[in-house]
């Protein structure tokens, strides 16, 4: 099997949103729970390609760009609240060989505090 499909059936198989953008803040993949959460919940089609900003408010937007900035200063992962599911969100720095940011992943998670 090749790398590319098998890393894809993994990230899949995890039960919530995860989403990869790259440094240009331009969606580049999507999990089947990501898919689910912003195509069939949330109404938006065709997200890959465009920027992760055509779906987010303007309050999340500047957090995204904060954190970013913390993330290019090799900063690690960043929570960034808690969704209306209840579920907590966080930012994902990924890294080249190099150590220099190439992008980053949005993931979701269940929050269990009360």
């Amino acid at each position: 099997m090749e790398r590319e499909k098998m890393l894809a059936y993994i990230l899949d198989a995890y039960p919530y949103p995860i989403v990869y953008v790259d440094s240009n803040h331009i969606i580049r993949y999507m999990n089947k729970a990501a898919e689910y959460h912003y195509y069939s919940e949330r109404g938006y089609r065709e997200l890959i390609g465009r920027s992760i900003f055509e779906c987010h408010n303007s309050q999340s937007e500047v957090k995204i760009h904060e954190a970013v900035e913390k993330l290019k200063k090799h900063g690690n992962e960043i929570y960034l609240g808690v969704s209306v599911k209840n579920q907590r969100i966080y930012i994902n720095p990924v890294r080249n060989e190099a150590g220099e940011l190439i992008g980053y992943f949005e993931r979701f998670e269940l929050n269990l505090e009360k």
